[in-house]
């Protein structure tokens, strides 16, 4: 089993990555780390299925929808599709996935977090992305705080 820190890195190594959850508004926390990793030099794809384009920037509708496919995938949505689009990661072949998490239940789902774990998965479930990329100052304090209170993204995950 690899370090904590490597899956961490492993997943942010990645070059084409969904995120699942982009907002209309633009406002949605799955909004900012898509920024967030296109500003890193990621190549990014937004996924909501309510929409088409966001910002004069396509949007898919699905993870299947991705020409070409991801390696990694964030899920930043509520929690009840979890599930689903774990389904969708593991029918595509996707072996990186972070479940967006920071304090309250996030995207969390238990039953997805056990589908990864059957599926070779490997699974961050819990903090952000954003916390390892480049951090703001908020991101560093989460960072801080969830360690400080046992919710270390880099101590609880599951990997393949």
């Amino acid at each position: 089993m690899p370090h904590h820190n490597s899956l961490i890195s492993d997943f942010l190594m990645q070059e084409r990555i969904a995120v699942v959850g982009v907002s209309r508004s633009g406002k949605a926390t799955a909004n900012f780390i898509y920024e967030k990793l296109k500003d890193e030099g990621h190549t990014v794809y937004a996924v909501n299925p309510n929409a088409t384009e966001i910002n004069n920037e396509v949007v898919y509708h699905d993870i299947i929808s991705i020409p070409g496919g991801v390696q990694a995938v964030v899920i930043a949505t509520h929690p009840e599709v979890t599930l689903d689009i774990m389904k969708q990661c593991a029918g595509m072949g996707v072996k990186y996935v972070w479940i967006h998490r920071s304090f309250g239940q996030g995207s969390y789902n238990k039953e997805a977090a056990k589908y990864a774990k059957l599926r070779h998965i490997n699974l961050i479930e819990n903090g952000c992305p954003m916390m390892y990329l480049s951090p703001d100052i908020v991101h560093r304090c989460m960072k801080w705080i969830l360690k400080s209170t046992g919710r270390n993204p880099e101590k609880q995950i599951i990997n393949a």
